[in-house]
């Protein structure tokens, strides 16, 4: 026979316990992952769910495509040849980081939104989840096919479905309000609200309104009840969300390369709003470069016809004069005089024009504007010295000098100024900007942006295996129950036994209860309940299991325990329920009895004992009705199948159970029976839950304690032990029962789960 002695002074265990931390955190590290290997199949389904759940997320997610585009923005507009000083007045400087800006300014942006008329929103109502899956993977064969609905949902789109609105007009309460059109049959449709009350009903291609609301359509492809979502959406909100969803970095420092995106989950409407952005962008650019030659050219035209009315004027009485004086001509003399007033005079000309024009760009007090003002003022003393030279003249030369003046000067600066206007209308046209597009918007297809499906993939699976993994630590954390017999015995109580939990058990009972709770109960759950089964005893049918051996080892350990003893009476409690008492205790007896002991078992768990299951015996005539007088001893003492092994059922269920036992029958018994059995065993109620083991616990010589491993928690036993240390009894040692092999306790330095060794056959 295999004995596994599981008894250990406390002495050794304590100088075990002072071991390095080095040790003791090794020892915990490993228990850890004990404890992770023990879960090992809930953590691989909770992480293959997550798995599954991260596959279907990244089936059924709506992929995003991202339009790119490129523009350049060049450090200046180049000068148009042959203008030289006139082009360079036109000449600009913009940084990328300013024509980023512009680009996503609400000027820009609101002018793509009011072109496109992105504030209407319209998408076709797919079914939840596969929808949009099905209705991306279909594929027309011809225009005008749609996909077949699934589940016969027929107001959802499957495939095919296209809606094109050309004008939705709403009242201000219904912005960004989603309401339904119904197609329906020979190209119709109805407007429904969200609660579906009927607004409009028109036809593709026409006009409808009410008064408050106007609808048109511009295409309408789908069968009769599908459904579409549609809204017309606040103007702002859509600027405001569009500029955040553009992307705009400089490639590079100085560079003047600019990279473009915008991500949607339709390539097509990504890659026609980057498009439209980019072209009014540029067409702006030229515009603003083009300004100053637009707004001179403005300027010159209000100039030109007083220029010419002038002109004339002064050719009119030049003619008259001439007539008059029949063709009077100017001497030598007064020729070159006219010739000198004529270049000082559209000299002033020249300047005064200057003069206006700085006067509409800078204040009075500018240094160009006084700059101008200063070269007038030096041209003005020239011209002034010349006035006594004409001054000397005959009259009628001074006169026809100043006819003659005003023609020529009055026909210089109108040439001048048309002169000026050709230049400026070349500066205008050939203005191209200091931006242009590099590379129009594209979308690539094939490869969307998102969703990222390996990483949604990994990413599930490790959040699933993470979430896992605490899970299992977290309850181990909660979870106190005792799983070290070292805890015990830190605590002052030796630990005589560390029975294993008997998978055989399970299959005598049928049951959990008593020894498998917990354990088996999903084995057990939905089967008939055996109790009118005649149970076997384990340590009957399987003599050789691990619990019965180390039942033995009890045995031994008793054998030493009880030389001190006042008497040969053993009593087994425990601190809580279904810690496995009546096991214990009914397969302790027929080991003891096996040894060649006569021994006799006491249920004296009056309330919910079941100690006559182990044996097959009927509850009827047991102890209560020996303590309440009903029966003698010889009527409640029954024998067992096993040899030299009785048993005294707890009979009917008294009203009273703890009152019985102090009674002076119950007294009575215990002094006939200790002298006609070699060991008694009581198995009584738990310490915890009754007073009843106090009782039973003073008229025995020994005090055994049953413990749960991991259902009982260290201060539930410490504070059972003082349970009955207030009554003045000793427990002398504890059972520690339904060990079970895990990875989280194989690591410790307490062999409590025996080996097994059987004889060959």
């Amino acid at each position: 026979m295999s004995m596994n002695e599981n008894i250990k002074p406390a002495t050794v265990l304590n100088q075990q316990g002072n071991n390095n931390t080095s040790a003791s955190n090794e020892i915990d590290l490993m228990a850890l992952f004990g404890a992770l290997l023990d879960r090992k199949i809930f953590i691989a389904v909770v992480t293959a769910v997550f798995a599954l759940v991260g596959i279907a997320i990244a089936i059924y997610s709506t992929p995003i495509y991202k339009a790119t585009a490129m523009i350049q923005v060049e450090e200046g507009g180049g000068a148009m040849p042959g203008l030289g000083d006139m082009a360079s007045m036109f000449e600009s400087s913009s940084k990328s980081i300013t024509e980023i800006e512009l680009l996503k300014s609400r000027s820009v942006i609101g002018e793509a939104v009011d072109n496109l008329q992105l504030d209407i929103v319209a998408q076709a109502k797919l079914f939840p989840i596969i929808g949009g899956r099905s209705f991306r993977k279909f594929n027309a064969i011809k225009p005008g096919d749609l996909a077949i609905p699934s589940f016969g949902a027929t107001s959802y789109a499957w495939g095919g479905e296209q809606i094109d609105i050309f004008r939705f007009d709403v009242p201000k309460f219904a912005i960004n309000r989603s309401y339904i059109v119904q197609a329906g049959e020979n190209n119709t449709f109805t407007l429904l609200s969200g609660d579906g009350e009927k607004i409009l009903t028109g036809k593709v291609g026409v006009e409808v309104s009410n008064g408050t609301f106007t609808l048109t359509l511009k295409t309408l492809i789908a069968r009769a009840g599908t459904e579409f979502i549609i809204a017309r959406k606040d103007r702002l909100n859509t600027i405001l969300d569009l500029q955040a969803a553009i992307g705009a970095s400089e490639k590079g420092k100085d560079s003047g390369i600019v990279n473009l995106s915008f991500q949607h989950e339709s390539p097509e409407y990504s890659q026609r709003v980057l498009n439209e952005i980019t072209q009014i962008y540029v067409r702006r650019n030229v515009e603003r470069n083009s300004a100053e030659a637009k707004s001179s050219l403005d300027f010159l035209a209000v100039q030109l016809p007083a220029i010419k009315q002038q002109l004339e004027h002064s050719e009119s009485l030049f003619n008259d004069y001439q007539k008059n004086q029949q063709s009077v001509n100017i001497t030598l003399e007064t020729q070159g005089v006219l010739e000198q007033i004529i270049e000082l005079d559209t000299k002033l000309q020249e300047l005064d024009l200057e003069r206006l024009a700085m006067s509409r760009k800078f204040k009075r007090n500018h240094p160009n504007y006084q700059g101008i003002v200063e070269q007038i003022s030096a041209v003005q003393k020239q011209r002034d010295g010349l006035a006594q030279k004409i001054a000397d003249l005959p009259e009628l030369q001074q006169k026809l000098l100043r006819l003659t003046r005003d023609v020529e000067v009055g026909n210089e600066i109108y040439m001048m100024l048309l002169g000026k206007v050709q230049e400026l209308d070349i500066v205008r046209a050939g203005t191209v900007g200091n931006v242009r597009i590099i590379d129009v918007a594209e979308v690539n297809t094939t490869k969307p942006v998102k969703p990222k499906k390996a990483l949604i993939v990994v990413m599930a699976t490790m959040l699933g295996g993470m979430l896992a993994i605490a899970i299992v630590l977290v309850q181990k954390a909660l979870h106190k129950g005792v799983q070290d017999p070292s805890e015990i015995e830190a605590i002052g109580l030796p630990v005589y036994a560390s029975v294993p939990y008997s998978s055989h058990q399970l299959k005598l009972t049928g049951s959990a209860k008593g020894f498998t709770k917990g354990i088996a109960k999903g084995l057990t759950k939905g089967k008939k309940r055996q109790s009118d089964k005649i149970n076997k005893l384990l340590a009957v049918d399987n003599p050789a299991d691990l619990s019965i051996e180390a039942l033995r080892s009890l045995r031994t350990s008793l054998h030493f325990a009880m030389m001190e003893a006042k008497n040969n009476i053993i009593a087994i409690s425990g601190p809580s329920p279904e810690v496995g008492k009546s096991f214990i205790t009914a397969n302790l007896g027929a080991v003891l009895a096996q040894s060649g002991q006569k021994v006799l078992i006491i249920d004296a768990d009056m309330r919910k004992g079941y100690l006559q299951k182990q044996f097959g015996l009927k509850w009827e005539n047991g102890l209560s009705d020996y303590l309440s007088g009903q029966q003698t001893l010889a009527q409640v003492t029954k024998t067992t199948n096993v040899a030299g092994l009785d048993l005294i059922t707890r009979g009917q269920v008294p009203p009273n159970p703890s009152e019985l036992l102090m009674h002076a029958n119950f007294s009575n018994l215990i002094t006939e029976i200790k002298a006609n059995y070699d060991i008694i065993l009581i198995d009584t109620p738990p310490i915890l839950a009754v007073t009843d083991p106090a009782i039973v616990g003073g008229h025995a010589g020994t005090m055994l304690l049953v413990t749960r491993f991991g259902q009982n928690t260290i201060k539930e036993i410490d504070y059972a032990r003082q349970r009955f240390e207030q009554n003045g009894i000793d427990v002398k040692g504890v059972v520690f029962n339904g060990v079970v092999k895990k990875a989280s306790n194989a690591y410790g330095y307490y062999g409590y789960y025996n080996y097994e060794y059987k004889s060959d056959k």
